[in-house]
């Protein structure tokens, strides 16, 4: 049956089991304590119905992710009404017109980045977090000493953690027993940090000057006191720059160039070292491939002199064979595992027999046990180092199926796996500690966090407490006004292929929208475009539907999270099936009556801004589009970008095949069907996406006469980090739909930008 031919409204599963609240303490720091929940039940799983292989999952705190089927019966407006009804008195007034507690100064403030954790020799979690309001500074913490004890930092002022390594960086520190090794922003020198009394930083490497030689993904090497780490080197003008894994001694001359261990190829990650310290693995790939496309994981032995030698390929070898394995990790018994996708085109854990050379898949399912390797320092599974018998033979992690995570237990020796009940939807980042595993995890109604897992059920396990939170407001203050996403599946335009999309509708306890009213529709494309739109609470989605907008959040033909053949769609074929996708999704929700089809706006990042310039060019569907640091010229994008994508438009595109493909996919060459307005934001210091990309398609619109608007940022990259610009582009972008398509005036007191070709 054809999903796009008849309308929503029935919930296909629900949680059967309860949750008992012992305890509801919102704080800052904590949200979730070991004794807050009594789980009942177990998640409910409805897997004879259309299209449905995971659950519904419903929380007090936490809310509920529920697939939608199709049903003839139900009123197509009924998710509208539902979700803004209140027992107590409502203002009746235009979706959109809404004031929320949920403000710009809210989200920009407030929210804090992650960016990776590790635990230290005492077992004590160290991670690190983005402050925006620090004009997105990063610094590491750690939990304190004592249970309840205030988290401490532990960079000093005028550091800044975090490295620009492909541009998107990740894998900055690295923790080995009482110290740490970061890699300063400032300069992207490499510095060592003891965790006693002293933690003055020492400088580990030269300085090159302009931040011309980068370091991400490094890894201690205990035997031979160094760091082996992922360098990125463009010291020679006019070349595009060299990457090899290096070795830096960690009490050497600051001035020695580090030693070079494995070089020839042109990208490089996760260089790893055995437990005996004598072998090394690591992950490579060359030109035109992503890290997603095809790879290979290689393991080296470390020769007396601190050499790599005997270069062995375990997996991405074979050209007959196509797979992108990735994360190569060691055992605490030697034995090495990784991810690929090389049988059943999901990337599911496979383990390498050294004495057979030979690679054994260890739990096949339609799953992702990894996510693409857009930044550094992906971590989804992890030895636990317990002695307790019940963990023997066990490796904890975590995958994917239709955009909810599983958190669970692989029994290598029986190759069955367990899975542990969690509130979260979202979960990534794994590090272990003895019988305890931190997870980075979020729900439909919990922003981003550092939750500790307790692996051991005879010790009452599988409780949860929250390390760390991105989000210092209390939480149960905003409630009424969170939007749950309910993942909807539509019919894309080729035949017996769907794609799906994560639906908010508009909540706000305080309001109630006029008889017959639709809210206006903000659709999102999500960058890579090898990316994924995820149902994890974020409050900058929250700013809209608090105020009367229902969002649309894609995962269009190419996105992750759906194995390989899904991912492969978009090759080829970007600028074509996201833009179709996001097109079908938009007119499929008109058609259904849970939006206002004359009020539909698009917005994107990076690719995601590319889909929503095309979409404007290349369709009719929407009233008008705001691209952020989006692309709207790809012919020679790739001598522009930095060396990490420069061939990967060429592959999206088709290039390859047809060389008039980049002309023909550039909204920047068919100005003239542009129809609605748009507004831009670019950051000034963008390598990834050049500015002149967003002046580019800003002065053509302005010279066709469309109301159209630029903003540009001084200091920022490609992504917003300082919280008065997050704040200023949530407003803007706002307020500029709210002129351009009519309809409702903003609540909130917000100056407008000056649009051009509408103002004057």
């Amino acid at each position: 049956m054809s999903l796009a031919s008849v309308g929503f409204g029935v919930d296909v599963g629900f949680c059967l089991g309860r949750v008992t609240r012992k305890s509801c303490t919102y704080s800052p720091v904590c949200a979730l304590r070991k004794d807050f929940w009594d789980l009942g039940g177990r998640i409910c799983r409805q897997r004879k119905l259309v299209n449905i292989t995971r659950p519904s999952f419903s929380c007090a705190h936490f809310g509920r992710i529920s697939y939608r089927c199709a049903s003839s019966t139900s009123s197509s407006a009924d998710s509208v009404k539902m979700a803004s009804q209140s027992p107590q008195e409502q203002v009746e007034a235009a979706f959109g017109s809404w004031k929320s507690p949920i403000n710009a100064d809210l989200v920009s403030a407030s929210t804090k980045r992650y960016g990776g954790n590790a635990v230290d020799s005492q077992g004590r979690l160290i991670w690190c977090e983005g402050r925006p309001w620090e004009g997105g500074r990063y610094v590491l913490m750690r939990q304190g000493l004592e249970p309840g004890s205030p988290a401490e930092d532990i960079t000093p002022q005028g550091y800044n953690v975090r490295t620009v390594v492909h541009e998107y960086g990740g894998g900055a520190f690295a923790v080995g027993g009482d110290f740490l090794v970061f890699s300063n922003h400032k300069d992207q020198r490499l510095y060592k940090q003891s965790l006693k009394a002293d933690r003055v930083p020492v400088v580990l490497t030269p300085d090159y000057g302009e931040k011309k030689v980068r370091y991400a993904d490094g890894v201690i090497d205990e035997r031979n006191n160094r760091y082996i780490t992922v360098r990125e080197d463009e010291r020679v003008a006019g070349r595009e720059a060299t990457n090899e894994i290096v070795a830096v001694q960690l009490n050497g001359d600051p001035r020695a160039d580090p030693k070079v261990l494995v070089k020839g190829n042109d990208f490089y990650a996760y260089p790893r070292i055995s437990p005996d310290g004598k072998k090394l693995s690591w992950m490579e790939w060359s030109h035109p491939n992503m890290p997603w496309d095809r790879t290979s994981v290689w393991v080296g032995d470390i020769t007396s002199n601190g050499d790599v030698a005997n270069a062995t390929c375990i997996a991405g070898g074979d050209e007959d064979v196509v797979e992108a394995p990735s994360e190569p990790r060691w055992s605490p018994a030697g034995e090495l595992y990784f991810v690929s996708d090389r049988n059943n085109g999901w990337w599911n854990l496979y383990r390498w027999e050294s004495t057979k050379n030979k690679v054994e898949p260890l739990y096949p399912l339609e799953a992702e046990f990894t996510r693409p390797l857009w930044t550094f320092g992906n971590s989804n599974f992890g030895f636990i180092l317990s002695k307790e018998s019940e963990l023997q033979n066990k490796v904890v992690c975590t995958y994917r199926q239709r955009g909810v995570s599983v958190l669970g237990l692989l029994d290598v020796s029986t190759r069955s796996f367990s899975e542990i009940e969690t509130p979260f939807c979202d979960i990534s980042g794994l590090t272990t500690a003895g019988e305890y595993v931190y997870i980075s995890a979020g729900s439909t109604f919990y922003p981003e966090c550092i939750a500790k897992v307790n692996l051991l059920k005879k010790r009452g396990g599988n409780e949860y407490s929250i390390s760390w939170t991105s989000f210092e407001a209390n939480i149960e203050n905003f409630r009424p006004y969170i939007s749950v996403p309910e993942v909807l599946e539509f019919q894309t335009k080729v035949d017996g292929e769907t794609a799906f999309v994560n639906f908010y509708p508009p909540v706000n306890a305080d309001y109630k929208p006029p008889p017959g009213e639709k809210p206006p529709l903000l659709l999102r494309s999500h960058g890579g475009p090898t990316g994924e739109a995820k149902t994890a609470l974020s409050f900058s989605y929250q700013y809209w539907t608090s105020r009367g907008w229902a969002i649309a959040d894609v995962n269009y033909s190419g996105s992750t999270g759906y194995g390989r053949s899904y991912r492969e769609r978009l090759r080829g074929q970007w600028g074509v099936r996201d833009v179709e996708d996001c097109c079908t999704c938009a007119d499929f929700l008109s058609k259904q009556g849970l939006v206002d089809g004359k009020r539909l706006c698009i917005d994107g990042r990076s690719a995601g801004g590319y889909t929503t310039l095309a979409a404007m060019v290349f369709s009719n569907t929407f009233a008008a589009g705001c691209s952020l640091y989006g692309l709207s010229q790809l012919s020679g994008f790739g001598e522009e970008t930095h060396k990490f994508e420069s061939r990967y438009i060429n592959i999206l595109a088709g290039a390859d095949k047809d060389e008039s493909a980049l002309y023909n996919r550039s909204p920047i060459n068919f100005v003239e069907n542009f129809s609605c307005p748009i507004i831009l934001f670019q950051g000034l210091e963008d390598k990834v996406v050049p500015p002149n990309q967003a002046r580019l398609i800003y002065e053509a619109v302005k010279r066709k006469g469309l109301p159209v608007a630029l903003i540009e940022y001084e200091g920022e990259q490609h992504g917003f980090l300082k919280a008065g610009n997050i704040k200023y582009t949530l407003e803007q972008e706002m307020v500029f739909f709210a002129r351009v398509i009519g309809g409702f005036k903003v609540a909130d007191n917000v100056t407008p930008v000056h649009i051009y070709n509408f103002d004057d």
